[in-house]
């Protein structure tokens, strides 16, 4: 009698797990929706991370083009998209949703108009030869321009000082 109610229980138990385990998989959808930079000019990238999209997903809005969400090791999913060069400046809407169930979660951000700076190479390239050489003329120039001037006064003021 003992080992059928032992045995019971553990089949109970299995059934359990077994039954709840696709429902562990499931996820509840999108959630924690940040969107980087909040502020974007047209024409820029903007990085939306969701959680809760253990498959992937997808990201949509009027500013972009759809855009997919990939999931890293740490369960949080990215998507990068780029703002339309065209898009009319003001407050948009994005969806995020996840590739396993069809529940959605919005978030706003803001598209500014024209584009953003264009920072060039921030001083990590060196002078070349032929700038130096038109910088080291225009000191000259300026040296000689400023000696002509000092000796011309002198030469008006009848060389007082």
């Amino acid at each position: 009698m003992r080992a059928s109610r032992a045995f019971a229980v553990t089949a109970a138990a299995c059934a359990a797990v077994g039954l709840a385990a696709p429902l562990a998989g499931a996820t509840n959808g999108p959630s924690n929706v940040t969107v980087n930079p909040y502020s974007v000019h047209q024409g820029s990238t903007i990085t939306v991370t969701a959680q809760g999209c253990g498959h992937g997903g997808k990201v949509t809005s009027n500013a972009f083009s759809q855009a997919a969400l990939s999931t890293n090791s740490s369960g949080h999913s990215t998507a990068t998209a780029r703002v339309h060069d065209n898009a009319t400046p003001g407050h948009y809407n994005l969806a995020v949703q996840c590739s396993d169930n069809s529940l959605v979660a919005t978030h706003q951000f803001t598209v500014l108009a024209g584009s953003g700076a264009h920072g060039g190479l921030g001083g990590s390239m060196e002078p070349s030869s032929t700038e130096m050489a038109v910088g080291a003329g225009l000191v000259v120039l300026a040296a000689v321009g400023g000696g002509a001037f000092v000796l011309r006064r002198r030469h008006l003021s009848g060389g007082r000082a």
